[in-house]
């Protein structure tokens, strides 16, 4: 449970980040990630005031330490990779493959009790 603990402290971090920047700056935000399509800047904000509504669900569970949640945000997290990768399938824009590779799992990996770094 550790290193789903550490991975969310990413998701805890991009999300908001991620959910201020389309809230407010939602051009600038999809030519970050390497958008090739303009999109409605009303669904944008949109997005973005979810990505904020679920990193602040994300920092809570950090802080307050609710394992129980842990292997639902990995379920959650599963599902979402296949539907990027899904929409990048229908519109070949790249700002869904740059989502999806923000997405995985960055936590490191655990020394084994004994060894040495």
């Amino acid at each position: 449970m550790r290193r789903t603990r550490l991975s969310l402290y990413y998701l805890g971090t991009y999300l908001p980040i991620a959910g201020l920047a389309l809230l407010f700056v939602p051009s600038f935000a999809t030519k970050l990630l390497l958008s090739n399509r303009t999109y409605d800047e009303e669904f944008m904000r949109l997005a973005g005031a979810l990505l904020l509504a679920v990193g602040i669900l994300v920092i809570q569970i950090i802080r307050y330490r609710v394992e129980v949640l842990y292997s639902t945000t990995l379920a959650i997290r599963l599902g979402l990779i296949v539907v990027l990768l899904w929409l990048y399938a229908l519109s070949s824009d790249p700002f869904f493959l740059v989502i999806f590779l923000d997405r995985r799992d960055r936590s490191p990996v655990e020394q084994p009790t004994g060894s040495q770094a």
